[in-house]
């Protein structure tokens, strides 16, 4: 069985999508009749990934509140508005510590498959038992773009306490140069989030 985890960054002000007058997060907006971060959620617990962690902050409770009835345990950032580094800081902070690696899944990526989330476990974990040195991390890649979620593995956890402001793991990720596992896939969902209510509007159309 995986000892990989999954978070689910959640925390965020959405101000693209909500406007100047809007309060409102985007992940509770429904897509296809169900919240976005349901959609996320719901795929995570899908797939092998365990625990999934959901880090909330910007309108918590209206999160929580559309998870209702999961799987998943939640881990508030009161620091959210300083930036993604600090829910992915937090959501890091929350994993057991038998945990080999974790998916770091978007919100607002609501596309992301089960089938694209146990392939990125599955090739990390034979990296792990196959590859000298070990990887480091595994992401998606579609025609020639990296996309999401990209799941990185312990020896990173300790840079990633140092991130600061709205910087995610991405800067880690490029860094890695041939210890990063790529999946080469076809799923469009790793490369579709949700800012605008446009998007959204069309996302749902489709």
């Amino acid at each position: 069985m995986t000892d990989i985890a999954a978070i689910i960054l959640a925390a965020g002000r959405s101000t693209r999508f909500a406007g100047r007058s809007d309060s409102a997060t985007k992940l509770v907006a429904a897509l296809s009749g169900k919240p976005l971060v349901r959609h996320v959620a719901e795929a995570a617990l899908l797939s092998a990934a365990r625990p999934v962690i959901v880090v909330t902050g910007h309108q918590g409770a209206e999160v929580e509140a559309v998870l209702q009835g999961l799987d998943v345990s939640f881990a508030a950032n009161p620091d959210y508005a300083t930036g993604l580094a600090s829910s992915l800081r937090r959501g890091v902070a929350a994993l057991p510590a038998t945990c080999s690696g974790a998916l770091i899944l978007l919100g607002d990526m609501p596309l992301v498959s089960v089938a694209l989330i146990d392939r990125l476990i599955g090739a990390f974990e034979r990296g792990l038992a196959e590859h000298a040195p070990a990887p480091l991390a595994a992401a998606p890649v579609k025609a020639g773009e990296r996309g999401n979620p990209v799941l990185l593995g312990r020896d990173l956890f300790a840079a990633i306490a140092t991130l600061e402001g709205d910087r995610g793991a991405r800067s880690l990720i490029d860094s890695l140069g041939p210890r990063i596992v790529e999946c080469l896939v076809e799923d469009d969902g790793a490369l579709v989030d949700v800012d605008t209510r446009e998007a959204l509007r069309m996302l749902d159309r489709a």
